[in-house]
């Protein structure tokens, strides 16, 4: 699954900022939804989004 065109804000943990992002793809684990986006820093930042 791809990202519905809304533009999302994630952190950075290893660049330690927050960044915005329409590229993003939505993974269920444990019961909840999250967005994953590729981070400027290259690591894959992880955001909540609910319950699934």
């Amino acid at each position: 699954m791809a990202g519905d065109g809304e533009e999302l804000t994630f952190f950075d943990v290893k660049g330690k900022e927050k960044f915005s992002s329409k590229d993003y793809r939505i993974e269920v684990k444990n019961g909840r939804r999250f967005a994953v986006a590729k981070a400027p820093s290259g690591i894959e930042a992880w955001r909540i989004l609910g319950k699934a």
